[in-house]
């Protein structure tokens, strides 16, 4: 065989493993929703969710912030209002040996429980696994950031405080999201589309699943409805936007923009703001950055998330998403991510 004949062979047969890699994680993802959405639906009888305590479910993929992660997961476990820490691990080629009790010195404490995705899918972050979750309230987190103990705790209370009255006996409350790191949205009318943005002075429409805190009935709602598949495959297709879909889901639910809170400290290690020395868990500030869950990507990111918000209206056939205006704060001004810079912590946008 000539040898552009065994080079174009061999292109050929890492292509058909790709697709095959691909259809057997995009199986696993739709085997592993369907196998939540059947658990937490057989569980309506199951005894009340606790309104007092609060789930935090932190996602991680990249093997080199383990030592991290499992520092953030054990600072969530020690927080006396949490009942229960769930790492979602969502990289499917990492080897058990480095994930569990004692592997390379990255085993997590006992008191938070790993669960493995099937997949890489996005849409895992939200599944609403009835064995993991006994609160009414779910803090979903990114691997990189963490709120000191009093931000935790003033964020849940915002959260309880927001909570609506069930319009049934029996049903769930229904509240907005509660965040520290606000986006916003608006209509593009040169364009013809949605256009995704920092939020405005006084004005915003998103919260990030930096750290976001939800009701654990918005996991159901935005996991198995069938009214969503569409939209989850779009979070599938462009590896983007989960977050922005929580938002629609919850607006659309509770009728309202979300919450933004503004108290304690929030330790942000992905901030681009950091020095380059500045890491966490033994990694440089530079490696921490390169490989979280979604990288910035500079305008092409803004670019995609606009595109993501417009395909979701576009799936719906409406625009639920709200602006909320003002915030629930302590006494602080601005976000109010921590980044390290000249050997200090101090606000990412100082």
């Amino acid at each position: 065989m000539p040898p552009r004949s065994r080079h174009l062979l061999f292109l050929l047969l890492v292509l058909l493993a790709a697709l095959a890699r691909a259809a057997v994680s995009h199986g696993g993802a739709e085997e592993e929703e369907a196998a939540a959405c059947a658990a937490a639906n057989r569980t309506g009888g199951a005894a009340p969710l606790r309104p007092d305590r609060l789930t935090v479910l932190v996602s991680g993929y990249s093997e080199r912030r383990l030592p991290l992660l499992r520092a953030v997961a054990a600072a969530y476990a020690a927080h006396p209002l949490v009942l229960a820490v769930v790492v979602l691990w969502c990289n499917p080629s990492t080897p058990d040996r480095l994930l569990r009790r004692g592997g390379v010195g990255v085993g997590f404490p006992p008191r938070v429980k790993l669960r493995r995705a099937a997949s890489p899918s996005l849409n895992s972050r939200f599944l609403p696994h009835p064995s993991d979750i006994r609160t009414a309230a779910v803090a979903v987190a990114d691997d990189d950031v963490l709120p000191d103990a009093f931000a935790l705790s003033f964020a849940f209370a915002a959260w309880q405080q927001h909570q609506q009255q069930p319009a049934a006996a029996g049903s769930p409350a229904t509240g907005p999201l509660v965040g520290f790191f606000p986006r916003s949205h608006h209509l593009d009318l040169t364009r013809g589309r949605w256009a995704y943005t920092a939020a405005e002075p006084g004005r915003y429409s998103m919260v990030l699943t930096k750290f976001m805190v939800l009701g654990a009935d918005l996991l159901y709602r935005y996991s198995c409805s069938p009214e969503l598949a569409a939209a989850r495959a779009v979070v599938d297709r462009e590896r983007n936007c989960e977050d922005i879909l929580m938002n629609f889901v919850a607006a659309e639910e509770s009728g309202a923009g979300p919450v933004l809170v503004e108290a304690g400290g929030i330790r942000d290690w992905g901030d681009p703001r950091n020095d380059a020395n500045a890491g966490g868990g033994g990694e440089d500030g530079g490696a921490m950055r390169d490989v979280g869950l979604s990288a910035t990507g500079g305008l092409g990111h803004w670019e995609k998330r606009g595109e993501c918000i417009t395909e979701f209206h576009q799936i719906l056939g409406r625009m639920p998403l709200r602006y909320s205006y003002g915030k629930v704060a302590e006494a602080t001004v601005g976000e109010q991510g921590l980044c390290s810079k000249g050997g200090r912590l101090v606000r990412c946008d100082e």
